[in-house]
């Protein structure tokens, strides 16, 4: 026991005992406004808060467990809040920020004013503006995405399977969002969406195209349209990917063949880590040039990653539906196209596939009918 002063010594027996004292009360949080009604904290010294978004960037186990993401820059927060997601903390290095965010979006949120050497401690940007939110998990059902968005989008579905590249999923999920498909679909074994690089690579994507991630083979097919037709996409026919095309008159696997068409069968092999399921299992699928007619709608695309190429269940589904194999020819010598690059181009190619046959339906019922 302490002893204690002379004048807190409670008189009688209590006198031998003595109390801690109490803790100091905390700082009073100083407090500004942005806006009448919009009120903002201004961060402590020392203030921990911010040490979370490190966390979340980094660590995907972090995001699934507590639900959140991170997102950084003017732009991407205001496409996020524009499209309903909701945001739990933002920080700012000045007000001017906040000016430019739809003010009843973030009256939801923690506004926290930081130092800008602060933010550009944890950014994860070269040159960072100033400005990082941390959001609940946006969920693709409850999202409200851009009037434009919707008034373009195909029936034309994006499957990505093992695409492990953040900055190659950034920039697939973008070619996505403005061909106007109508949903992406990730399986198991693509990088997280969520990660800073795919959405840094996505510019805005995430919030322009529903991306249901972390899918298995299995629940692939509840998530497309019934009558869809699953076509896989190639741009090296000699890869080692999930089957190799030989295309009849052409020269070496990739090149241009002598022929405009060249429908052939293929042969199918299983990628290296795929080899334990055997190819006894997986289905030939007709080959056909991208550029050939193959897009009806509804129909799905399935992209697969630079190292490991197609599964083995993407091709059985795309066998099971119908579906072909989109064979980008190459220049003999040259290595396959970067995945996200042939994402681009088939995708493309079926809006523009889709939109033409469109309009020859239109024109069609616009003819007269005869009296």
């Amino acid at each position: 026991l302490r002893r204690c002063p002379e004048a807190a010594r409670p008189p009688g027996p209590a006198a031998l005992r003595c109390f801690p004292a109490e803790p100091p009360p905390p700082p009073a949080v100083e407090r500004g406004t942005a806006a009448p009604g919009l009120w903002y904290e201004k961060a402590a010294p020392g203030d921990r808060r911010l040490g979370k978004v490190v966390t979340i960037a980094k660590s995907k186990k972090f995001r699934d467990n507590h639900g959140k993401v991170l997102l950084e820059g003017h732009r991407l927060i205001k496409d996020a809040l524009e499209a309903g997601a909701v945001p739990q903390t933002l920080f700012f290095s000045t007000v001017g920020h906040l000016k430019l965010l739809p003010e009843a979006e973030i009256k939801r949120a923690s506004l926290v004013k930081v130092k800008f050497e602060d933010i550009k401690t944890w950014s994860d940007l070269i040159t960072p503006q100033g400005l990082l939110g941390i959001f609940s998990k946006p969920d693709p059902a409850k999202m409200s995405y851009p009037a434009t968005q919707l008034a373009s989008s195909l029936p034309l579905l994006l499957i990505c399977d093992n695409i492990r590249d953040p900055g190659n999923l950034g920039t697939i999920l973008r070619s996505a969002a403005g061909a106007g498909c109508e949903k992406v679909l990730l399986t198991k074994g693509c990088v997280d969406p969520w990660e800073p690089k795919v959405l840094r690579g996505g510019m805005g994507a995430h919030f322009r195209v529903p991306i249901i991630a972390n899918l298995d083979w299995e629940s692939v097919p509840t998530n497309l349209p019934a009558g869809i037709q699953v076509c896989v996409a190639d741009n090296d026919p000699d890869a080692p990917a999930g089957t190799t095309s030989v295309l009849r008159g052409a020269g070496p696997a990739g090149s241009a063949p002598d022929s405009r068409k060249a429908p052939v069968k293929s042969s199918p092999k299983a990628a290296p880590e795929h080899e334990d399921e055997g190819a006894a299992g997986i289905p030939e699928l007709a080959a056909q040039h991208y550029y050939e007619d193959w897009a009806r709608a509804p129909v799905a695309v399935v992209i697969g990653g630079e190292t490991h190429g197609l599964s083995p269940a993407a091709l059985r589904l795309a066998a099971s539906t119908g579906g072909k194999r989109l064979v980008i020819p190459v220049v003999p010598g040259m290595d396959s196209l970067n995945s996200a690059i042939a994402a681009g181009i088939v995708l493309f190619e079926g809006k523009r596939q889709l939109l033409w046959r469109h309009k020859q339906e239109d024109d069609r019922q616009k003819l007269p009918v005869p009296g």
